[in-house]
């Protein structure tokens, strides 16, 4: 850290004499005490009556006092004056005496008491370029002093990634070199590791703030950074990995901010920690391609194979019988998910297997992992398709309902639609989503073009009457129109159809051709 006042004020050689109100001292220690523990940055002398323009906060303002004049009782206006360095962030105000008066003005004095700005005496055997040079030369040892604990702790970082646990072994020098905590959050934004261990075991709400930072950093997808308050901490977050390739977030806790030297310190680290999370992901990408590879193995009912690498691997497969889920994949998303379903196969074995499969990924879920792919949707914003329960020996036709819910599922907001969803809607349902929808209005076409032109409503009596199963009454009442209309309008409809509506093949093909061109869920207007 920066030299302090309290360090400048110290030096015998100077002889600096503070100028303090012993009472108000007494009454207000801590203020005092942080008066004169704040830093100097560097020592200016100016007798300007506004000299703000060329100081900085934590500068050391040296004056003799010309500003003021020469007569002790004139009654110079000594409050905005100080008023002024007070706003700048000054750290004290020296005044030079014998120079043009005699001792400080008391006027000054009570000036720099009421603002609580630090005033000392230079005598006047001190130039103001001793002190400067003082402040110099503690503020070079400063930087030297970190500059050489620096190269120390790089060093010691350097040794640690040499370990078998490097990336542990990196952090945890670091968070004992900075005094400070560090923890590592994954590319989910969970909690991975944490130096010391026990961080947030007393602070759930650090831990809370940390982590919904980390997540919000995740989810934005590119490098970043930033820092946040919580608890009387200062809390920094830097993400890790490359552009869109996000592999977690750094976090570092403290009560002040990283100053330069320790911030060439974590830089250090997350080069470090970033490298070693591309190496892991090169091997994980390995690993993926032999996933889709048993993935293609157990659909073409080779169970027995696929889980004796399994195991060996990663762990046993899921206990038939299991849900097959269907997941669209983001291609700048794909690392950080994959990455996420991983350390999933680590917290749950035997839960969870997942291969990709083009620009998806396949799960087979033990059906009390159901809450992973759920997860899984709502953290990254992802549509999913989920089969019914089923054995391996039926896994094609598990992973055709998982395709089907998951084409529903993008009809929607992100999430998961179960199977069950779009089999309860019938197989006529799925006519709406298909190339069905021109052929219907084909079909459909002589009944509309007479509607626009007579401004019927043959279309919609003849889905009244359909929902109604042909009953002329039901639909007529429906309708609010007496039933000879509407058998009327049938016949009408029957003559432009070209079909004879009393057929069930008839009335399914026309209803058909409602669903397909969405006029079934068309409401009839009353006439």
């Amino acid at each position: 850290m920066l030299p302090t006042l309290r360090l400048l004020l110290a030096d015998r050689d100077l002889g600096l004499t503070l100028l303090d109100d012993a009472d108000a001292s007494a009454a207000d220690p801590i203020t005092r005490a942080a008066r004169l523990d704040r830093t100097v940055e560097w020592v200016h002398s100016s007798d300007l009556i506004d000299p703000t323009p060329f100081l900085s906060a934590d500068h050391v303002l040296l004056t003799t006092g010309t500003q003021f004049g020469s007569d002790p009782a004139a009654d110079a206006d000594y409050h905005p004056y100080v008023q002024r360095l007070h706003e700048r962030g000054i750290t004290a105000l020296g005044f030079g005496t014998d120079v043009v008066r005699d001792g400080t003005p008391d006027g000054l004095i009570a000036a720099c008491r009421t603002l609580g700005l630090p005033l000392f005496e230079v005598p006047y055997h001190t130039p103001f370029i001793a002190i400067a040079r003082a402040a110099g030369d503690l503020v070079a040892e400063d930087r030297y002093a970190r500059a050489t604990w620096a190269l120390k702790a790089q060093r010691a970082i350097a040794l640690a990634a040499l370990r078998p646990d490097g990336l542990s072994a990196t952090l945890a020098e670091l968070s004992a070199q900075l005094g400070h905590w560090v923890a590592l959050f994954d590319a989910s934004g969970t909690l991975d590791r944490v130096f010391p261990r026990a961080t947030f075991a007393a602070a759930p709400t650090a831990l809370a703030t940390v982590q919904q930072e980390a997540r919000r950093l995740l989810a934005r997808g590119q490098r970043s950074s930033s820092t946040v308050d919580a608890g009387g901490e200062t809390l920094t977050l830097q993400t890790l990995g490359g552009h869109d390739h996000l592999r977690g977030v750094l976090a570092l806790g403290g009560a002040l901010a990283l100053d330069q030297a320790s911030t060439e310190v974590v830089t250090s680290v997350i080069a470090l920690a970033g490298l070693a999370l591309e190496q892991n992901n090169a091997l994980d990408r390995a690993q993926g391609l032999l996933r889709t590879g048993l993935l293609n193995t157990l659909l073409a009912g080779d169970q027995t194979l696929v889980d004796q690498i399994s195991r060996q691997m990663w762990g046993a497969l899921p206990d038939p019988p299991v849900l097959v889920a269907v997941v669209d994949v983001p291609a700048i998303r794909r690392d950080a998910i994959t990455e996420y379903l991983e350390l999933r196969v680590d917290d749950s074995p035997g839960q969870l297997f997942f291969a990709r499969q083009d620009d998806t990924v396949v799960l087979c879920l033990d059906r009390a992992a159901n809450g992973i792919l759920l997860n899984l949707c709502a953290l990254f914003e992802l549509h999913a398709g989920l089969s019914e329960p089923t054995g391996y020996h039926q896994l094609p036709r598990a992973l055709d309902q998982a395709h089907q819910a998951l084409a529903r599922a993008r009809e929607s907001a992100p999430g998961v639609t179960d199977f069950s969803i779009v089999a309860r809607q019938g197989v006529l349902a799925l006519l709406a989503r298909t190339d069905a929808r021109e052929v219907g209005l084909s079909t459909l076409a002589p009944v509309m073009a007479h509607d626009q032109a007579h401004g019927s409503e043959l279309l919609a009596t003849v889905r009244a009457w359909l929902v109604c199963n042909g009953h002329f009454g039901e639909a007529a009442a429906q309708l609010g129109v007496h039933r000879h209309t509407v058998r009327t309008r049938i016949r009408q409809a029957e003559q432009l159809l070209a079909r004879d509506l009393g057929s069930f093949p008839a009335r399914a093909d026309v209803w058909a051709a409602l669903l397909a061109t969405d006029a079934a869920v068309v409401k009839p207007v009353r006439p």
